[in-house]
């Protein structure tokens, strides 16, 4: 496949990581540079999907692995016709998340990554520490399991680095990868 062929094709920017990490804020902020660039860009966020396509699903373990697997189907079909699809959901388990690569294909896994007292820190509906004091069950990180990517495209640090230094990694490994075609740099 030659480099104009891929740069026509759509890929998907999986952003995975902690509750409160920062996928959100880095989707959209990607998103915006994407579009900004001409691409034809589809937010999947993991609160949305469980809003509107996997209302009623829990957090078992089943669940969270049927909600990954639907992400990655509407970000298959997506990517098939050429989208730049980003997803940002935990997906916290490394199995779902390859099985979500193998059907997606064009696929660049982004570990966003951040320290739990940071998160702790940054948390203004106080889930964490109800989590670890045991009021709510099966929250990801404390009382539930996260499985750190093994070897992401990507490690984007929120704790150490700005949104803009965050998004700015993911656009080069995009380029280096031919996703997206490369811009000049203007230098002074």
């Amino acid at each position: 496949m030659t480099a104009q062929e891929r740069l026509q094709q759509g890929f998907t920017v999986w952003l995975t990581g902690l509750s409160g990490a920062g996928k959100s804020t880095i989707a959209r902020t990607l998103s915006a540079e994407l579009e900004r660039r001409g691409y034809c860009v589809d937010v999947l966020d993991g609160d949305e999907v469980r809003t509107h396509l996997s209302k009623g699903l829990g957090f078992s373990r089943e669940d969270r692995d049927t909600n990954i697997a639907r992400i990655a189907f509407v970000a298959s079909l997506l990517v098939r016709h050429g989208a730049a699809v980003i997803t940002a959901a935990i997906s916290p388990y490394a199995e779902a998340r390859a099985e979500a690569r193998a059907r997606i294909g064009n696929f660049v896994e982004v570990y966003v990554r951040c320290s739990l007292d940071e998160l702790v820190r940054r948390d203004v509906k106080g889930l964490y520490l109800k989590a670890l004091s045991g009021e709510i069950q099966h929250f990801t990180g404390v009382s539930d399991p996260y499985e750190e990517p093994r070897d992401p495209e990507v490690v984007v640090d929120t704790e150490r680095e700005s949104v803009e230094q965050s998004v700015s990694k993911v656009v080069g490994t995009l380029e280096a990868r031919g996703y997206v075609a490369a811009q000049r740099r203007v230098t002074a």
